[in-house]
């Protein structure tokens, strides 16, 4: 969450942010709430301060042993005082920080200013895209020929979005998130964690997703669980509630996940085979690092995220994302789109971002300085790939005439002949 000093010093560009990331928050109301909540916390503890006089004036009547009858009983009316008075603080603050949730993140000075992913910038491509001497198949139909997917039993188990990979298609996803792991605990240098699939409502609220997304979570109502859309959530929070020592920091996790997400309100886009589930697989990198190496270890993340897509030999672009395509928590992201030949076009396989303090904020994920302050964290996560959208570049990318295809070197290790 944002700083709520920033927001009453800055609500005119507060303001601006939220309309150029497309969202809703009512900062006019939030500095309203603000002030109610100064006040009520200034009456509270006018009211404690008569209180403590009055209880040092009956103890000093008792001491002299004369009649504190009178001041017992104006005792009794401020313990009623600060009783409601507390309730209105309270009131206030749940409803002040109820509000300050639905601020989204500011973004950097160098997001370019746009409505949608129209106005997204191309930074730069990488390799080269095959021309075929045949017609180029899609991966459904690569897959349908290797006996890769059924879909149509993954549809009558679970519903659309939750394919079921049969033999070959089985091993190459295992393969590539084997694959993945190692090339960044082998090149990167980061250590694997393992984590659950649910997570509480506090973990949702810390990375940004509740009360935002709430739609797009899948919920288990009777435990009040989420279903993880990613394995950021449970990593990030790994830290929630702790003050980290400066040489804690920097920490680099990476971890393998399921990811379920109900994809309110994308129905009937990018549907067809791989391109959106309700339920894939995902190589997640989270950073902790000190404020003034983030902005340099974003760049880091996406080369790493970058060197996969290199060894796959995957022809790729990067892109900055506009406000308006810039998640709510995010203060600057690059997306990597892998080239589809099948599908004739780019598809994200990797969204790497920096989200400054504003998910530590809402985590209380705080390091103590060297010089004994307590500050909040830089937290930076990236997709480090994500499954489908990576096999369907390779399906497509890797396709022979004759509807099968190759493996690439850097996964042949992974996949020995049974």
């Amino acid at each position: 969450m944002l700083d709520l000093k920033f927001i009453r010093e800055n609500a005119d560009l507060v303001k601006e942010a939220i309309k150029n990331k497309n969202e809703k928050a009512d900062i006019d109301r939030i500095l309203e709430l603000d002030e109610a909540k100064r006040i009520a916390q200034f009456n509270f503890d006018q009211k404690k301060a008569d209180q403590n006089r009055v209880s040092k004036e009956i103890g000093l009547k008792k001491k002299n042993k004369e009649d504190a009858s009178d001041l017992l009983a104006q005792m009794g009316n401020v313990a009623q005082e600060i009783k409601d008075l507390k309730n209105i603080l309270t009131d206030a603050e749940n409803a002040l920080n109820e509000a300050i949730l639905w601020v989204p993140n500011m973004p950097h000075p160098d997001v370019p200013v746009g409505k949608s992913e129209d106005d997204n910038q191309i930074l730069r491509e990488w390799g080269t895209k095959r021309e075929f001497t045949f017609q180029a198949l899609d991966h459904v139909e690569i897959a349908e020929k290797n006996g890769l997917l059924d879909l149509e039993r993954g549809a009558k188990i679970s519903g659309s979005g939750f394919p079921i990979h049969t033999g070959m298609g089985a091993r190459l996803e295992r393969a590539l998130i084997n694959f993945m792991l190692d090339y960044h605990l082998i090149h990167h240098g980061y250590q694997e964690i393992m984590v659950p699939s649910m997570v509480n409502p506090t973990a949702m609220q810390g990375t940004g997703q509740l009360p935002k997304l709430k739609d797009d979570m899948y919920r288990i109502s009777e435990d009040d669980m989420y279903l993880i859309p990613t394995a950021e959530v449970p990593i990030t929070n790994f830290y929630a509630g702790e003050i980290l020592k400066n040489d804690d920091l920097p920490k680099k996790f990476v971890g393998f996940s399921n990811c379920f997400r109900r994809e309110a309100g994308s129905y009937g886009k990018d549907t067809r085979g791989l391109q959106r589930l309700h339920q894939f697989n995902k190589v997640e990198m989270v950073r902790f690092v000190q404020p003034e190496d983030s902005w340099q270890v974003l760049e880091e993340m996406v080369n790493d995220a970058e060197d996969i897509l290199k060894a796959l030999n995957l022809p790729y672009r990067v892109l900055r994302l506009c406000t308006g395509d810039t998640s709510f928590a995010s203060a600057m992201t690059y997306d990597l789109e892998v080239w589809a030949p099948g599908a004739n076009k780019y598809l994200e396989v990797s969204s790497v971002s920096n989200f400054v303090d504003f998910q530590a904020r809402r985590a209380s994920i705080r390091f103590r300085d060297n010089e004994g302050k307590v500050q909040f964290v830089h937290t930076l996560n990236g997709s480090g790939l994500a499954t489908p959208r990576t096999i369907i570049a390779i399906l497509e990318n890797y396709q022979n005439e004759d509807g099968s295809f190759d493996i690439p070197e850097a996964l042949k290790h992974y996949l020995p002949k049974i």
